[in-house]
């Protein structure tokens, strides 16, 4: 399977369009690209019930990120705080940005 490309990197804001957790905008802790998934930060949080272990001393209910599909998240532009579409655009220096379609302001990665 080809690696699927996408618009959403690591240490972006996105806001959540679809589930249990619609409407929330958190910063993407990790991308997972052969399975399309990323991991946002106080999102999807599922319970796990861990024992004591070697490397948990304690055992009990932890609170953790699950991922959540891409295709259910949009990037939150940084200027116009607002859920947008992104299209890329090629520069001078031949460095690929991405655009925000609202207010048409390059979206910089800040991680």
């Amino acid at each position: 399977m080809d690696r699927l490309r996408t618009y959403i990197k690591k240490d972006d804001r996105v806001m959540v369009m679809v589930g249990k957790d619609r409407g929330k905008i958190g910063k993407v802790l990790r991308i997972i690209p052969k399975k399309y998934r990323a991991l946002v930060e106080k999102v999807n949080v599922a319970k796990r019930h861990t024992r004591p272990g070697p490397l948990s001393k304690e055992g009990g209910i932890i609170e953790k990120e699950a991922p959540v599909h891409i295709s259910n998240l949009m990037l939150v532009c940084p200027k116009c705080t607002d859920p947008v579409r992104v299209s890329f655009k090629t520069l001078e220096d031949g460095k690929k940005v991405r655009i925000c379609r609202k207010c048409g302001e390059p979206i910089e990665n800040k991680g």
